[in-house]
């Protein structure tokens, strides 16, 4: 759920920054209460207008979704947006004076078609995106390949160690990666940082 609030005051401590924030126009009591909302994400918005490279970034994907789907690259825009703004909740949107977050967020859901779909990408999605973690998890999430898209297992990036019963461990803390077999097999062979290094990929939390 999206909702878009305005910051009334907010508090620097040494534990963090308290925010005291204000959404108009929205009674979300019920939400928040019967399912026991705790968390949230936040995004700053500083003002900046999209810029040239997430325009590239966003046409370049939505022309691979084209080639996938068989429609026309602008009636697919459209629909793009729309479905972005059913995922979010967010307000019509163009993508030539659209906020900055505001094109990072479409971005990312229009990747998240991408890797659901098996859409193949003429550019790996991590070149995509302005937020890698983001990627990295729709991978884990739908099984497919941080690296090249394709089908992928996960791979521990935090080893599990000698000795560990991988059925009853609990590896919550265990960064992990989706890899296909032979982006797997190649983790394996140079190491970790190696593979960092050349793919600009790396482990991260996740609970299935």
């Amino acid at each position: 759920m999206y909702e878009l609030a305005n910051i009334k005051a907010y508090k620097v401590s040494q534990d963090g920054t308290y925010f005291n924030i204000f959404i108009p126009k929205r009674n979300l009591q019920e939400t928040i209460e019967s399912k026991n909302i705790r968390q949230c994400g936040v995004w700053l918005d500083d003002g900046r207008l999209i810029t040239a490279e997430q325009r590239k970034k966003a046409y370049a994907t939505m022309a691979d979704i084209s080639i996938h789907t068989g429609y026309l690259p602008e009636e697919l825009k459209e629909w793009l947006k729309y479905l972005h703004i059913s995922r979010t909740g967010c307000d019509y949107f163009s993508l030539s004076n659209c906020s900055v977050d505001r094109a990072r967020e479409f971005i990312n859901t229009i990747l998240d078609y991408a890797i659901e779909n098996g859409v193949i990408l003429t550019d790996l999605a991590i070149n995509r995106t302005d937020d890698i973690n983001h990627i990295l998890y729709a991978c884990l999430k739908n099984s497919k390949c941080a690296v090249c898209g394709l089908k992928g297992e996960i791979h521990h990036w935090d080893a599990i160690g000698m000795g560990q019963d991988r059925k009853v461990y609990d590896d919550t803390e265990n960064r992990k990666i989706c890899l296909c077999r032979t982006h797997h097999t190649e983790a394996h062979t140079i190491g970790r940082d190696r593979f960092e290094e050349k793919y600009k990929v790396y482990g991260i939390k996740y609970n299935a």
